[in-house]
């Protein structure tokens, strides 16, 4: 995807990424990029003749980036809870160093109500393709007896997504990322005890 876009493009569509990031959809504008980037706004358009679909693009990228990712960690790791101690090690590590302290998806997914429909069906993706993820994973642990699941492998990706998502949000709003650890450290216990 990245070779569909010029360098400005991508330039565009990282500053944006960090805006989203940072207060999701509607906590930014062109303007905003145009200040931060040193572009005018015409020029923004040129590249994305809407917010909507610079939004998309910037999901369309972060979702590959977490399905090559994911598929990396399987690849790397075999064992079912190395990965989901290396996903939720990510995250922890992210928030620490502040390179990305929240998931773009999961910012967005509070605002789905007011987004375009194009970037909502982006979210949703995100979500399915997670959750997809983290049954396997959690039906591998299982089969392994190394996870004692109380309910079906989809059920309990739903509820580890929750407990992520929301640690992260815990974290944000105590402005200590040590929350986010704390917080999912419970579930992996429980994941793991018969």
């Amino acid at each position: 995807m990245d070779n569909e876009l010029t360098p400005r493009a991508l330039e565009i569509a990282a500053c944006a990424r960090a805006l989203l990031v940072g207060g999701g959809y509607n906590s930014f504008s062109y303007a905003d990029i145009s200040a931060s980037v040193q572009i005018s706004k015409a020029s923004i358009h040129h590249h994305f003749p809407s917010k909507a679909e610079l939004v998309r693009t910037v999901l369309l990228r972060y979702r590959e980036e977490a399905r090559t990712g994911l598929a990396a960690l399987v690849q790397h790791v075999p064992e079912p809870l190395a990965q989901l101690e290396a996903y939720t090690g990510y995250w922890a590590t992210c928030m620490r160093d502040a390179t990305s302290s929240f998931c773009i998806c999961a910012m967005l997914a509070a605002e789905l109500p007011t987004l375009p429909r194009e970037v909502a069906d982006e979210v949703r993706g995100h979500f399915l393709d997670l959750a997809a993820w983290l049954a396997s994973v959690l039906a591998a642990g299982a089969a392994q007896r190394v996870f004692f699941l109380q309910t079906s492998p989809e059920g309990e990706a739903m509820a580890f997504m929750a407990t992520v998502h929301g640690a992260m949000l815990s974290a944000r709003a105590y402005g200590d990322p040590e929350v986010f650890a704390a917080t999912v450290q419970p579930l992996m216990r429980r994941l793991t005890s018969p």
